[in-house]
């Protein structure tokens, strides 16, 4: 089971990013994938989730309204849209999942696999 996330990138303030998460071992249409951002002195933040299960989603307020998780048909690749994005989006994100079968956005525990970061940076 692997999850290696992509597509950071220097943006400027406004701008938009879509970062992509693909998933191997396993497939969304039974699990929940969880995105996550970490900034330099900062705690880990989870930012947003969906479920292959139930199409259940979350968003953290810090993002709600700016960013749209999905999944594609195959439920092998997980995308987070960014758009509207500020300077203190800036951090190091994750994509993550608890690998418990039928897991729900809800359910969402603690996270077991994680995939190795992408950077992405926002100037002002």
């Amino acid at each position: 089971v692997q999850l290696q996330a992509s597509g950071g990138g220097l943006v400027q303030s406004g701008g938009s990013l879509r970062l992509s998460c693909a998933l191997s071992g396993f497939t969304l249409h039974y699990y929940a994938v969880v995105w996550s951002r970490q900034a330099p002195g900062k705690e880990r933040e989870r930012i947003s989730c969906i479920s292959g299960v139930d199409g259940s989603t979350y968003y953290a307020d810090s993002v709600k309204g700016r960013f749209t998780i999905s999944g594609d048909n195959t439920g092998k690749t997980v995308y987070l849209q960014m758009n509207s994005l500020k300077p203190e989006d800036t951090a190091v994100y994750f994509c993550a999942t608890d690998y418990m079968v039928g897991r729900t956005c809800p359910g969402v525990r603690r996270m077991s696999k994680w995939g190795e970061g992408t950077q992405v940076t926002v100037s002002s």
